[in-house]
């Protein structure tokens, strides 16, 4: 019934592209992560950017590529929906260093409470967090200020007081790119 999809970030479990999900001609995932790391780079000095699990991968990635930043994944282990453990991989440098968390969403807010708590434990200096979709359900915000965060940064693809990145300017790009095919 449509002929393209423009998304932001997707959630993709066990796929490896948004094309594999939506076979339209334009199926087209775009990503907040650089737009969060311009932020967190303007309000912290050479931060370390963390992902809190494995699909977070592609988000880190793409972040510190864009300024050259440290970045470092950890395990998630789940033993349910809102409980989760973290490990911080076993090079994580981070006693000292101003981390900034990456990941597509905060929902409930426990996956990145746990990794802020493995994070300011390890000797991390500061922890805030960067998401594109501001879920945060019921308690989260507080669940995460709670374990220690200070900012946190989000895109406007959800309406949040925490919306630090636009993402209609980087959309319309889109659009205009599957308009001209």
């Amino acid at each position: 019934l449509f002929d393209g999809v423009i998304t932001v970030d997707p959630h993709l479990h066990r796929i490896s592209s948004l094309a594999e999900a939506i076979p339209v001609p334009h199926a087209l995932a775009l990503s907040g992560a650089g737009l969060l790391a311009d932020v967190a780079v303007a309000q912290r000095e050479r931060p370390l950017l963390v992902g809190p699990d494995a699909e977070s991968a592609q988000w880190i990635e793409t972040a510190a590529q864009r300024h050259g930043l440290g970045a470092v994944v950890c395990t998630k282990i789940r033993h349910g929906d809102r409980e989760v453990d973290i490990a911080l991989p076993e090079d994580a440098r981070v006693a000292g260093r101003a981390v900034v968390l990456l990941d597509d969403v905060a929902s409930s807010g426990r996956t990145l409470a746990r990794a802020a708590e493995r994070l300011l434990a390890a000797g991390a200096a500061s922890v805030d967090v960067a998401v594109t979709h501001a879920l945060f359900a019921g308690d989260a915000l507080e669940v995460i200020r709670a374990a220690g965060v200070g900012e946190v940064w989000s895109t406007d693809c959800i309406a949040h007081p925490s919306n630090a990145v636009q993402i209609a300017p980087m959309l319309a790009e889109a659009l205009r790119e599957v308009l001209a095919d």
